[in-house]
């Protein structure tokens, strides 16, 4: 039942957000757009603790429910039109982010490559898409995003140039 309303809002984000971008160039995700200071009212503004989602920004996982990862890490590139990429394990993927209030992240499903890996390599991919999948919260400490899961895990990734 989450499952298909969280699909359901992700969908009327999507068509808003177009509709949003065909009708405006000039304004930017949570940015001025020139002397009026308009900004999207879809990606939430700095809350009390003044945090704001980190668009246009690269990621390095480090761990995964106090696991580190090992061998060539996972990424997570988010630019300032919603779009996630990165290296999942072996594939590359790509998908849809979304903040939410209270510094919430919906995350759509992945458009993945096919390549094919090591057994061992394949799970810690899988682990680690199921994590950014399942995502609810997140924040950022020091140099790290922590995104906490709906079932309670931790991803903890680090800016990367």
């Amino acid at each position: 039942m989450n499952a298909l309303r969280l699909a359901t809002c992700l969908a009327a984000l999507a068509a808003a957000a177009s509709g949003a971008y065909a009708q405006s160039a000039a304004a930017t995700l949570g940015r001025p757009a020139g002397p009026t200071r308009q900004v999207d009212p879809k990606v939430p503004q700095p809350g009390q603790n003044g945090k704001i989602f980190p668009l246009g920004s690269s990621w390095v996982a480090v761990s995964l429910n106090g696991k580190p990862f090992t061998g060539e890490r996972p990424s997570f590139k988010l630019d300032d039109q919603l779009r996630a990429t990165g290296f999942s394990g072996c594939n590359t993927y790509a998908t849809a982010a979304y903040p939410l209030r209270e510094q919430g992240l919906a995350v759509g499903p992945f458009a993945l490559t096919k390549r094919s890996c090591d057994k061992t390599v394949m799970a810690i991919e899988q682990a680690f898409l199921v994590a950014l999948r399942s995502s609810a919260k997140w924040d950022i400490q020091g140099r790290n995003l922590i995104i906490q899961t709906q079932n309670g895990g931790e991803l903890r990734l680090e800016r990367s140039l």
